[in-house]
């Protein structure tokens, strides 16, 4: 049960690269960090603050916690959009985080029992800039009253691909993981044409079923569904290639 003799791309932003790099490092195989997003702070408005504390706040990735931990302390529950980020708030002295048994993007907060009934409660969702509107608008249209603090946005790297397709010709790659369908269209984009043939060929490891379905799209051949936290990435991942038919070579 190990990564022994695997090569595994990690497309994650680099700060956020390290959890997973180390796992797949631990169980054997070798890390290749390329992130595929960058995520840069942004200023961060105050939202109105004096009517009181909010009555939920609801961070929707990582990076929403790693760049607007502060809004930790602003209202009386706080929820996580799964299982990582509940357990990143976890580290940064927020236990108990409500976070979906299953699932991790707006549709599995929104079936929370904790955001079915918000007539007249305020609600602060922090977020990257141009997040999907799909949450906020349906907790608006519930009653509740929503804000939003937009503390990161997402960029598409500058990073020369040549070593990336370098090791992808030599066999040292065995595995791509990807974290959103963002980061999927950015590494398409980033490679080239030589290296979109390569990733369609190359067994691909995605958060939910969202990003599989884009990925199918795009012709990729073999798509598996892990979960959005590393630890499931990585049991996904080992899963795969403790098969005994699958040599190092594959």
């Amino acid at each position: 049960m190990s990564l022994a003799g695997r090569g595994v791309l990690v497309t994650r932003p680099r700060e956020l690269s390290r959890g997973l790099a180390a796992l797949v490092e631990r169980a054997g195989g070798r890390a290749i960090v390329f992130p595929a997003i960058e995520i840069e702070a942004l200023p961060q408005p105050e939202p109105a603050l004096r009517r009181g504390p909010f009555d939920l706040v609801v961070f929707v990735s990582l990076s929403a916690v790693d760049k607007g931990f502060r809004w930790a302390g602003a209202g009386a529950k706080v929820l996580a959009v799964g299982s990582g980020t509940r357990a990143e708030l976890a580290k940064r002295g927020v236990p108990g985080a409500i976070a979906p048994l299953a699932g991790a993007d707006s549709e599995a907060l929104l079936a929370l029992p904790e955001l079915a009934r918000v007539q007249g409660k305020r609600i602060l969702i922090v977020r990257g800039e141009g997040g999907r509107a799909l949450l906020g608008d349906t907790l608006a249209a519930r009653g509740a009253r929503v804000e939003y603090a937009e503390c990161y946005r997402r960029v598409r790297p500058r990073a020369d691909p040549a070593p990336l397709l370098a090791a992808w010709e030599r066999g040292e790659l065995h595995a791509v993981t990807v974290s959103s369908g963002e980061a999927l269209d950015n590494l398409r984009a980033m490679l080239g044409a030589s290296g979109e043939r390569r990733l369609r060929e190359t067994p691909l490891f995605v958060p939910h079923e969202r990003v599989a379905a884009q990925a199918a799209r795009l012709g990729v051949r073999e798509v598996l569904v892990a979960g959005p936290a590393d630890d499931e990435m990585l049991e996904r991942l080992v899963a795969y290639f403790s098969d005994e038919r699958r040599p190092a070579g594959s």
